[in-house]
């Protein structure tokens, strides 16, 4: 037996941090910007590899058996998908790749660098007057680099797919073949039948940001403008501080969302627009990976079912984690988006449903995922 978290490393259709190798040679340059000292990238990514949990234990032929099932499966998802949705990606878009824990923590290192690169350089910008010694940065970049390692590593045992932005790389479908091989032993669930459920899912998100062209730049430069106004500035940091550590209990417990505690009423209203959006596109593909399914997955319903049973089993300490992460509010994106999708869809149809495409000013605003109506007459009049 052997360790899946290495051992598709030789398997995959590239290396499996192929996926981050064009994100971060697009970085390469970001060290040069002003905030480059804040996060030390380079040491997150390789921490982040050493602190993720080792992937569950398969023989090398089943590890080749899955990756090439995950292969075939995505290739199978793309016409159930464009058939269903009436969105399709282009021919050149990139195909999706399969990784292990590792490579998908070299991507998101990646990515978030190149998300976050504009907002160091705005803190820096601002606090030119009081900079921390070049020793103080580097200690500074260390610590910081290993709480992202941190979450990153944690995070990289629960995400089964994603569409990586790669903000100044090269945006893939990325499905992270541990984790998929770890859940579908956990569920009980036909292997085959579920790793086409998850291509599906992924597989709409590819759909969506290839064949909307202009929604992946509009998401990132949205993310790094809330990302900005949520830097306080230096006068306002003790006073932050002092909130977050008030209402952090309140976090834990349950009570309050994440970002009640780290945003002002006027960044809350701007992030509840960003979140509408996710929302959209979570819920979005939910609908699609379950209307497809009955035709090409024959034991779909059972799937669904026990895997939104397993979303409301976290234990103690991984509930917490997830709170803290806000991820509790991203279960709650794939509900709300799904019923958001569903009832539009059931009032104008699926054409009309995605003049939702259209423009960012046909995307659902924050009050209208709660009332489909409203986005209705707006956009169709």
């Amino acid at each position: 037996m052997t360790d899946l978290q290495r051992a598709d490393r030789g398997t995959t259709s590239e290396p499996a941090g192929g996926g981050a190798t064009a994100g971060a040679s697009a970085n390469a340059g970001a060290d040069a910007t002003a905030g480059a000292g804040y996060v030390d990238w380079d040491f997150a990514a390789s921490a982040g590899r050493r602190l993720a949990p080792p992937g569950p234990k398969a023989g090398r032929a089943q590890i080749e058996r899955l990756v090439a099932e995950l292969r075939d499966a995505t290739e199978r998802a793309v016409e159930p998908v464009a058939h269903t949705s009436g969105l399709r990606a282009p021919e050149e878009a990139p195909t999706p790749l399969v990784v292990d824990r590792g490579g998908w923590i070299e991507a998101n290192t990646a990515s978030l660098r190149g998300m976050l690169g504009p907002v160091l350089d705005h803190v820096v910008t601002r606090r030119k007057d009081n900079q921390p010694s070049e020793t103080a940065q580097r200690f500074g970049g260390r610590m910081t680099g290993t709480e992202v390692a941190g979450m990153l590593a944690w995070m990289s045992t629960k995400v089964l797919g994603q569409y990586d932005l790669a903000p100044e790389g090269t945006p893939r479908l990325l499905l992270v073949a541990p984790n998929i091989l770890a859940v579908e032993r956990d569920l009980g669930v036909d292997p085959a039948d579920f790793r086409l459920w998850v291509c599906l899912h992924e597989e709409t998100h590819r759909v969506q940001f290839t064949a909307v062209p202009w929604l992946r730049q509009h998401i990132v430069d949205a993310a790094r403008e809330l990302g900005t106004e949520l830097v306080p500035e230096s006068d306002q940091m003790s006073q932050r501080l002092q909130e977050i550590v008030t209402a952090l209990p309140g976090v834990l417990r349950g009570e309050s969302d994440i970002t009640q505690v780290l945003a002002t009423p006027e960044q809350r209203e701007r992030l509840a627009e960003v979140t509408a959006v996710m929302s959209l596109l979570e819920g979005h593909a939910d609908v699609i990976m379950d209307d497809v399914g009955p035709s090409v997955i024959p034991s779909v319903a059972t799937i669904r079912a026990r895997f939104q049973e397993r979303r409301k089993g976290s234990g103690g300490v991984d509930r917490i984690l997830r709170r803290l992460l806000g991820m509790d509010a991203k279960m709650a994106q794939y509900r709300d988006g799904a019923v958001f999708v569903r009832s539009v869809t059931d009032q104008v149809g699926r054409d009309g449903f995605n003049r939702v495409w259209e423009s960012p000013e046909t995307l659902p605003r924050a009050a209208e995922i709660a009332d489909p109506a409203a986005w209705v007459r707006r956009v169709h009049g």
